[in-house]
């Protein structure tokens, strides 16, 4: 195979004072990262001079399971809400995107498509919306029941649709704001959605400036077949959680193939593996501080989470740890993570873990975990990277800022000495640095009537 030109990108996964469950006790975390502004603004700023192309903040609309001991014992209680953080990050950084998840089943397509354009502005260019279905929090809205999976992503295609239609309401140069003449606007480059729907009436204009890069960058993360299919659609940078170089090439591949039924070509679609990293400068130093956050965190704790995030059918935080996975039924029902669920038992049957071992494995929900030294890890992500298994990664940070710094002093400088990514900025949106063309308006040019 012919070596892969170009260059690797990054993204950033950032959720409260880190990815792993013993996160908030480490001694280099910030204990107070989830209500703590100046905390984020310090990762945003580090992630900066490591050159990383976004960060990216998940979210729910729920505190997710009430099991006392849970609650009691890990961190995720308390979210920041993405579309309030990331303007205030905005303005204390220059060139890393900002990627907010928002839930297509748990907002309205115009107050979202909205607040994007605004974010995006604010940041001249930098926004990202990962588009997600919503997996709990129905109980807060108005849904004692979840969802169903065909439903959510049914709505899903519908809330898309409408948002990026109402991002296209106003040529770019429907504002000619001349003083002289007193024309604010030329009317006839104004378009009025229209759209009724099966989910959504919503007649437009939107009431915002179109976004700077036409449309903020769509991410999505589901690899279930809706997903894959919403992906191939609409999404420009795809989340997944492959763990294993063979799975992640096909899943790679195939994704890509889906692309030519909706009009677009494999350039327009980056593909970022997450990974949870930890590095040291020998591969002792770095066993020894992954073994340290594995000795934070309460096994039961977050096997019985685990448990109900994958809704697995069964507790497993009742087992002893050294006991061995039972095999779990891949048919049984679920509505939540469908391909995050199947990742899993496939690891189970590949590797027949103990409890123990299952713990490690999926410390960061479910992501890669890498632990070595600078050059070890840079290798395992250029194999994935010249290989096609990846065009980048989202790096899933085990503890704040401790991990961040590591990676921005220890991996960054050692893929910049392999050439595979870049030493500095060269373009401002977070297009430019991930490589995607402005979305033209569909519904006008950029002169003239059409």
């Amino acid at each position: 195979m012919a070596e892969r030109g170009g260059q690797m990108g990054l993204g950033a996964f950032l959720s409260g004072s880190g990815a792993h469950g013993g996160s908030w006790r480490h001694p280099q975390a910030d204990a107070d990262a989830s209500l703590n502004f100046q905390r984020y603004r310090h990762y945003a700023q580090t992630l900066e001079r490591g050159c990383f192309d976004a960060l990216f903040l998940n979210d729910n609309v729920a505190v997710g399971d009430l099991d006392p001991r849970v609650l009691a014992r890990s961190s995720y209680s308390l979210r920041w809400d993405p579309l309030t953080l990331l303007p205030a990050l905005a303005v204390v950084t220059r060139h890393i995107g900002l990627i907010a998840t928002a839930s297509t089943s748990y907002n309205e397509p115009y107050n979202l498509a909205r607040k994007f354009a605004s974010l995006d502005h604010l940041s001249e260019g930098r926004a990202g919306w990962n588009l997600v279905t919503g997996l709990v929090g129905g109980e807060n809205f108005n849904h004692p029941e979840p969802l169903s999976h065909a439903e959510r992503y049914a709505r899903a295609e519908e809330f898309f649709s409408v948002a990026s239609g109402l991002w296209d309401s106003w040529a770019d140069d429907a504002f000619p704001r001349d003083k002289a003449s007193g024309q604010w606007l030329r009317p006839e480059r104004m378009h009025l959605l229209q759209h009724r729907g099966r989910y959504f009436q919503v007649q437009g204009p939107l009431n915002a400036p179109r976004p700077l890069q036409g449309w903020p960058v769509i991410a999505q993360a589901g690899s279930s077949g809706p997903g894959c299919e919403l992906a191939a659609r609409c999404a420009e940078l795809v989340f997944t959680a492959q763990t294993d170089l063979q799975q992640a090439k096909a899943f790679y591949r195939e994704l890509k193939e889906r692309l030519p039924a909706y009009g677009r070509h494999a350039g327009q679609l980056k593909i970022f593996p997450g990974i949870a990293p930890t590095v040291g400068r020998t591969l002792n130093e770095a066993e020894e501080k992954y073994q340290q956050l594995q000795e934070l965190q309460d096994p039961q704790a977050q096997l019985k989470a685990l448990s109900y995030l994958l809704d697995l059918g069964i507790d497993l935080s009742h087992l002893p740890l050294h006991a061995q996975v039972p095999l779990l039924d891949d048919a049984a029902p679920t509505e939540r993570h469908k391909s995050r669920r199947h990742l899993v038992q496939e690891l189970i049957r590949r590797e027949r873990p103990s409890l123990a071992q299952l713990l490690r494995s999926l410390s960061a929900s479910g992501h890669k975990v890498l632990v070595g030294t600078p050059g070890q890890i840079v290798d395992e992500l250029a194999t994935w990277y010249q290989e096609y298994a990846a065009d980048g990664f989202n790096v899933l940070f085990t503890h704040l800022p401790g991990a961040i710094d590591d990676f921005v002093q220890l991996i960054t400088p050692e893929l910049q000495r392999r050439g595979l990514f870049r030493q500095r900025y060269t373009g401002h949106s977070l297009r430019e640095h991930l490589g995607l063309a402005r979305v033209e308006n569909r519904f006008f040019s950029h002169r003239g009537n059409g």
